[in-house]
């Protein structure tokens, strides 16, 4: 065969496969939103079918919504961490200026005048109101424009100092927004947030970061932040801009941060400093970590994986009956538990659940593909890769 007949077949081979791959996606996408429609009753509704089955409780709805908004904190600091290789602890700090910048916005004017009560709140956030979908465009907007300012001096930094001097940040901004009582209610926080954060709103969000994502890494700027993270100094004889490449990835990472935050205030209808302490940095490290460092995929399986194991394991801190005799709780067992699962994560899986790699169509196909020839007894054809 010529040359160029193989290179028509191959691309005819990938056409194809692209066309398989966005079919698949499109009908899991299609099916996925379906059952989001249902599950908060939005469906039956719309519809009227009262025939159709009980929907999902507030409790499932609500464990669905963290999972949607810690899988967008997760893919943020993934981008920061395992795609630029910077590693950042100053989540916390983007996703609070998200949540009170979007609270401010949405909130109406009466309801801020009656919530202040230690100092009347300042203006022009005593009149400022916006819909939903723009308090969190601005949320994630002001998140990025701190980032920016103060990503000149953080970023010439590296390793370990850029850790601290972010988790420094981090906490500057917890002090200033018990501080700035006149903007942010000091320590009493805000309350009463409308809960526009609902299964349709969290997903889509999600689903728009990431496949942003994916086009991002998947272009020639992803393939410059990747060389970043792996060696800088050969990156700069290459003739990449190092600075501005990590810049734009901080600042984007902290956009996603200041929407997660945003979404995750409107999701609990409540915030206060106390929420955006280390502790929430450190819950979204644990699940980029345990996903995969560099992986879209380990991110959104991490965050599936450790919201729901967190929630599950609330039963060892509950009373137990054996018999007749009564096992009493043990505060702060879940968290033990979850330790001791976390360290046989990092001890047996270094790299995460799913390192570099991402779930593909391929990559299933070929699971099962392999489950099946081993349930027959057949050998593997040649050539095929058995990882």
């Amino acid at each position: 065969m010529s040359q160029d007949a193989l290179a028509v077949q191959n691309a005819s081979r990938r056409s194809a496969k692209a066309r398989r791959d966005w079919t698949l996606n499109a009908v899991v996408l299609a099916l996925f939103a379906l059952f989001l429609w249902w599950g908060d009753g939005s469906m039956a509704r719309a519809l009227g079918w009262d025939w159709l089955p009980a929907k999902l409780n507030g409790y499932q709805v609500q464990i669905l919504n963290l999972v949607a908004v810690y899988g967008i904190l997760a893919l943020s600091l993934n981008l920061i961490y395992g795609f630029t290789g910077m590693f950042s602890l100053g989540h916390a700090g983007f996703m609070a200026i998200g949540a009170y910048v979007s609270a401010l916005c949405v909130l109406p004017a009466a309801q801020k005048e009656m919530m202040w009560l230690i100092d009347p709140i300042m203006w022009p956030f005593s009149v400022l109101h916006t819909p939903f979908w723009i308090s969190v465009v601005l949320g994630g907007l002001a998140a990025a424009f701190i980032a920016l300012f103060i990503g000149f001096p953080v970023l010439r930094l590296g390793g370990d100092y850029l850790g601290i001097a972010t988790l420094g940040f981090a906490e500057i901004i917890r002090v200033l927004i018990v501080n700035l009582t006149p903007i942010t209610n000091g320590s009493l926080g805000i309350k009463g947030l409308p809960a526009h954060t609902t299964l349709l709103t969290s997903y889509l969000w999600l689903f728009l970061v990431l496949f942003g994502m994916v086009r991002l890494l998947n272009s020639n700027f992803g393939n410059v932040l990747k060389a970043v993270r792996d060696d800088e100094v050969a990156a700069q004889v290459m003739g990449i801009d190092v600075f501005r490449s990590k810049l734009f990835s901080f600042c984007l990472g902290a956009f996603l941060a200041g929407v997660g935050g945003a979404l995750l205030g409107n999701l609990l209808t409540t915030i206060d400093p106390k929420m955006f302490n280390f502790q929430l940095t450190f819950n979204i490290l644990m699940i980029v970590v345990a996903g995969g460092l560099g992986s879209l995929t380990g991110s959104i399986l991490g965050s599936v994986i450790i919201t729901v194991l967190l929630e599950w394991l609330r039963v060892v801190e509950s009373p137990l009956d054996v018999g007749v005799f009564t096992i009493p709780g043990i505060p702060g067992m879940r968290m033990v538990v979850f330790s001791v699962v976390l360290l046989l994560i990092i001890l047996y899986r270094r790299e995460g659940i799913m390192g570099m790699r991402e779930i593909t169509w391929d990559g299933i196909f070929g699971f099962f593909g392999r489950a099946r020839r081993r349930l027959r007894g057949e050998s593997r054809p040649d050539g095929e890769d058995g990882a």
